[in-house]
């Protein structure tokens, strides 16, 4: 099928999928660009459709990629480029873009191995810094990331952008911080919570076993929930006149140290 029109209904309907709303009321999200879509695919998701224009391909990998769609049984739909240009959420789009089911699952549907590393995230609001910490849990090995009380959609195309399509490579759980800390307790994972305000460095802690560092929102960081709950509480030495690291940076630090030790 050639779209040719930007008042056509598949045409609104991707538009619309950029808000929250309407992603939960539909189930299905927009992934674009070629790592993205290709990472989509290669964690075994199914595509449900392909929207592409050949007159803003990069490179022939965008050929590739579509064809590996319709494998996939994904609807193809050939768009002109002003229709493109209209759908893609991206400034300068690069001819391709999926819609696939939401993702995210519950506590209980992760599947977790002897000695888990696991990465929790509370009140985080700003896509790119989720974006960026699931790409950061995908190159640690992290075995899942668990958004608590969640500010922003983890569906979001920004943060589909930010973490490079590894949204789709590690498990990503939504639950509740009450939840989660009852969760973690049950199974004897130890929480590690993460603030400026803690005795012990980070790279005096074991992070070896069963851990789950825990990140707390941009601004205030990890509320008095997480903060009671922990068995540790470290911090991340600054010798200069800032008081904390970006979340995601913070973040980075910790996991590397736990992938040092495991190592």
């Amino acid at each position: 099928m050639l779209l040719t029109s930007l008042q056509n209904p598949r045409v609104k309907e991707v538009v619309k999928l950029r808000r929250r709303s309407h992603r939960n009321e539909t189930g299905l999200l927009i992934v674009e660009g070629y790592r993205e879509i290709s990472r989509f695919l290669d964690s075994g998701r199914k595509p449900a459709a392909i929207f592409y224009c050949p007159g803003l391909y990069e490179d022939d990998s965008a050929r590739d990629l579509v064809a590996r769609c319709g494998d996939a049984d994904a609807e193809l739909l050939e768009c002109e480029e002003h229709v493109f240009r209209k759908i893609a959420y991206r400034e300068r789009p690069n001819g391709l873009l999926v819609l696939a089911e939401l993702v995210g699952c519950g506590l209980n549907e992760l599947h977790l191995p002897e000695r888990p590393l696991l990465l929790v995230v509370e009140h985080i609001e700003k896509p790119g810094n989720l974006g960026t910490m699931l790409r950061t849990a995908d190159g640690a090995g992290v075995d899942a990331v668990i958004v608590c009380d969640q500010c922003t959609d983890i569906n979001n195309p920004n943060i589909v952008r930010a973490s490079t399509g590894t949204l789709f490579t590690v498990p990503v759980a939504e639950a509740s911080s009450e939840e989660t800390v009852a969760w973690l307790k049950r199974r004897d994972i130890s929480i590690l919570a993460a603030t400026p305000d803690a005795d012990t460095l980070y790279s005096d802690t074991d992070l070896a076993g069963s851990v789950a560092i825990v990140m707390g929102e941009e601004q205030k960081g990890l509320t008095d929930e997480w903060l009671n709950a922990a068995n540790q509480k470290v911090r991340i030495p600054m010798l200069g006149k800032a008081d904390s690291l970006n979340v995601s940076a913070a973040a980075t630090i910790l996991l590397y140290e736990a992938v040092r030790q495991r190592s």
